[in-house]
């Protein structure tokens, strides 16, 4: 059965929505966008933000994540920059999904069965320890960049240089600390092709050195840049401290031992699988399947020797050894790939096996529990069960399709049945919800009812996330909040000051006793929970779980 291109794109971009909102999902002030809104609503807005150490101290110098999303934001004319950025998100998904379709194409698989590998890898992974995600849930840098070069690497195995280096490119404009396995691979490829072939390989290697170059020009004009980030010192004891403290997942001798057996497992599988699947391989295509799994196993070690080795201060910034989300790309996508080839050739058992390893590291099983799966646990017990329901009914479909049969409903059901069937039988609740109508009650009213230069704290909120929401949609400063301090890994001058406002404002804890030194420290206003309330002091604004103060 023939399948149009056209074809193949109506089902990726209904796949992209399907995945919007069932898994992977989304979310939107739930992590990192904390910390990239205020950095661009102060570049839309100079006046923003005045004294806020997040918005003052951008570290997008290296990406145009915040040159895209202003042009954006100017061409479509959104009031703010939510829209612009999940619009990125779905497009940058649908470039992931088809970059999955062509790497199962590249296994010579034909398009119609080519589609099932893009709707297994679609459901997205966690990648434990670096603390990644091969589907961001939030419209972030990484998340673009990610999906552009899965993208770049099915155009790679295609052998569609040129495509691939343009796609590469662009993915190390949004994000060169996720692109540098790509463009080692790539490009190492592209200089040996160069000895062997001569100047056919010259044009996409060109390709890509103008998007190196291009960063490097944007870089150079980056506005609002008041701290530049340490490219060549090495961390001292106490800096490396916070980073411990605030940036865990960089630091692979405090991943738990689990992790590290499931990193081997994954490589073993993978090679497993290119050991089956090597004689279908064209000689790009093995450079791409063979060399991105090798590079992201050894980005570990790597991690290990430059940042807690010889503590190069780049290294917190680059975080290599977030590479080995690549392992849990080629899993999936040789999972499935694999469980599809067997299924046709009347393996449905083997098929099964193969799939099941693919359906299960989106549904949250330990994949090295596959064997023996902890059946005591109910949420354990039913997202095993749905993982291997929908592996065996992959399998028997994918047979009795390839002898002629019409189960080609039924064959899609069963591949889509993770995405309706984990986030409500399973219960995989892949991130919590945090930005509540309280805070959004809140952050209204100080937008309406405080000057631009107001500084706010909530010094009884600890390590919750209401304090960097707020930031973002109020568009009001905040002293310190616990979020923040996740910029210590990018940023050596704003560690110091991060860690001095933690310690002494909120790591003591809330006191009303305290409140003349946060008035001392240029704090306008204090935004309490509401049973802190000041006794003989009326709240300016309060709801059913903040009460704000002027102390100033």
């Amino acid at each position: 059965m023939t399948v149009s291109r056209w074809a193949v794109a109506a089902v990726l971009a209904a796949l992209v929505i399907l995945g919007f909102y069932t898994l992977p999902g989304h979310t939107f002030l739930a992590s990192d966008t904390q910390i990239y809104i205020p950095i661009l609503e102060r570049f839309a807005d100079p006046t923003l933000y005045p004294h806020d150490s997040i918005a003052t101290r951008p570290h997008v110098t290296y990406s145009i994540f915040d040159e895209a999303a202003l042009l954006l934001r100017r061409l479509s004319g959104a009031g703010d920059f939510q829209g612009v950025l999940v619009f990125q998100q779905l497009i940058a998904r649908f470039c992931g999904l088809l970059g999955a379709y062509l790497l199962a194409r590249a296994l010579t698989l034909p398009p119609l069965l080519a589609l099932l590998v893009p709707i297994v890898f679609g459901l997205g992974a966690t990648v434990a320890g670096p603390a990644v995600l091969t589907f961001e849930y939030e419209p972030v840098p990484r998340g673009t960049a990610i999906c552009l070069l899965v993208l770049a690497l099915g155009f790679f195995a295609n052998r569609r240089l040129t495509a691939a280096a343009a796609a590469t490119g662009i993915a190390f404009l949004y994000h060169p600390p996720t692109a540098w396995p790509v463009l080692a691979v790539f490009g190492l490829y592209l200089l040996f092709e160069a000895r062997r072939e001569g100047p056919t390989a010259l044009r996409p290697l060109l390709v890509l050195g103008s998007f190196v170059l291009g960063l490097f020009i944007f870089s150079r004009f980056q506005a609002g840049e008041t701290e530049k980030q340490a490219l060549f010192l090495r961390i001292d004891d106490e800096l490396a401290r916070l980073q411990r403290l605030r940036g865990a997942y960089n630091w692979v001798t405090l991943w738990p031992a689990p992790y590290l057996r499931m990193y081997e497992f994954l490589a073993a599988f993978i090679a497993l699988a290119l050991l089956k699947l090597r004689p279908l391989l064209t000689r790009e295509a093995r450079w791409t399947f063979f060399g991105l799994p090798l590079t992201a196993l050894l980005s570990i070690p790597l991690s290990l020797t430059l940042l807690e080795g010889l503590r190069w201060s780049l290294i917190p910034a680059f975080q290599p050894a977030r590479a080995t989300a690549f392992l849990f790309v080629f899993a999936v996508v040789l999972s499935a790939a694999a469980g599809i080839l067997a299924a046709r050739r009347g393996r449905t058992g083997v098929a099964f096996l193969w799939l099941l390893v693919g359906f299960a590291i989106p549904a949250q099983t330990p994949v090295l529990d596959l064997l023996l799966p902890d059946l005591r646990s109910p949420h354990s017990a039913k997202r095993f069960a749905i993982a291997a329901v929908a592996a065996l009914g992959v399998a028997v479909g994918v047979h009795a399709y390839a002898r002629g049969r019409r189960v080609l409903a039924p064959l899609m059901l069963a591949a889509l049945l993770p995405y309706l069937l984990l986030p409500t039988w399973g219960q995989v609740v892949n991130y919590k919800v945090v930005d509540t109508p309280e805070i959004g009650q809140l952050a209204q009213w100080a937008r309406g009812h405080t000057p631009k230069s107001a500084m706010f704290l909530f010094p009884d909120g600890g390590k919750d996330p209401a304090a960097s929401i707020f930031r973002a949609r109020s568009l009001r400063g905040v002293y310190v909040d616990w979020k923040g301090g996740g910029q210590v890994n990018l940023l050596k001058d704003f560690a110091d000051e991060w860690w001095e406002r933690w310690h002494n404002e909120l790591e003591p804890g809330y006191s009303p006793a305290r409140i003349p030194e946060y008035a001392a420290r240029g704090i306008d206003y204090l935004v309490l929970l509401k049973q802190n309330r000041l006794a003989g002091e009326t709240p300016l604004f309060q709801n059913e779980r903040f009460l704000v103060y002027k102390i100033r």
